[in-house]
């Protein structure tokens, strides 16, 4: 079953509770008010809750992201459902979630620190929520810097050391030009049994069934899965160009 089925079912909002809740309530079609009384005290743990926010969060800050250049054009609109492979009659649930969030007068902080606070700081499944907004803020074929900023400053409130985001960073580059020492984290200096514990250690912490076990939803695998390509590409590309084995 589509995550979206669920979380706009009408009780998803109330379980979620917090600013996500409140804006999935809203986007539901709950009033606020009713949302803020029903999803009262703090948020439910689980991993369907942790799958829930972790979806509208992405939504959430894409739309807020979108706005940190002062303008959301159609192409960032549309390109949380066309990265993540949702059925097409799913496209006006999403649309209706970003469009309630673009007017939210909730700051971006307040979704960060609301997911933030269900997962271990630095969590790759948060690493791979970064590498989301990454991909829509790409979308209008262009990664401004306001953009960059902006996802500076979620990367800080999830927990994300620099060098981890700095390697996200290096990562949206076209692979064959990438700095597969940035990629992989570590210093140009590494030797080779460095270099290969740090890839194993990224492949682990980044392979797809590991973090929807972590609560990333299913419907994100098909981008996890560019992480992890990135990730080998930079290995591969260290090996030859060292001439390791």
């Amino acid at each position: 079953m589509s995550i979206w089925v669920s979380i706009l079912g009408g009780t998803a909002g109330f379980a979620l509770g917090g600013p996500l809740g409140a804006l999935l309530g809203a986007a539901a079609g709950y009033t606020l008010a009713n949302v803020a009384k029903k999803a009262a005290g703090p948020p439910q743990s689980g991993d369907a809750t942790r799958e829930i926010a972790f979806t509208i969060a992405t939504v959430a800050l894409a739309a807020k992201m979108a706005k940190s250049d002062g303008a959301v054009c159609a192409r960032e609109k549309a390109a949380f459902a066309e990265l993540f492979h949702f059925d097409p009659a799913e496209r006006a649930n999403v649309e209706r979630v970003f469009d309630f969030a673009t007017r939210s007068t909730a700051g971006f902080e307040a979704y960060a620190n609301q997911l933030a606070a269900m997962f271990e700081p630095g969590a790759a499944a948060l690493e791979e929520l970064l590498d989301c907004l990454f991909h829509i803020a790409r979308a209008d074929g262009n990664l401004r810097d306001e953009e960059v900023a902006f996802l500076a400053a979620v990367a800080k409130i999830f927990g994300i050391s620099q060098n981890a985001f700095e390697s996200l960073v290096e990562a949206q580059r076209d692979p064959a030009s990438a700095d597969p020492y940035r990629v992989l984290g570590i210093a140009a200096d590494a030797s080779e049994d460095q270099a290969r514990a740090a890839w194993r250690q990224l492949v682990r912490d980044h392979h797809p069934d590991r973090l929807t076990g972590a609560g990333m939803p299913q419907e994100f695998v098909a981008l996890a899965n560019e992480r992890l390509a990135a990730i080998n590409v930079a290995w591969a590309a260290l090996r030859r160009r060292k001439g390791w084995t």
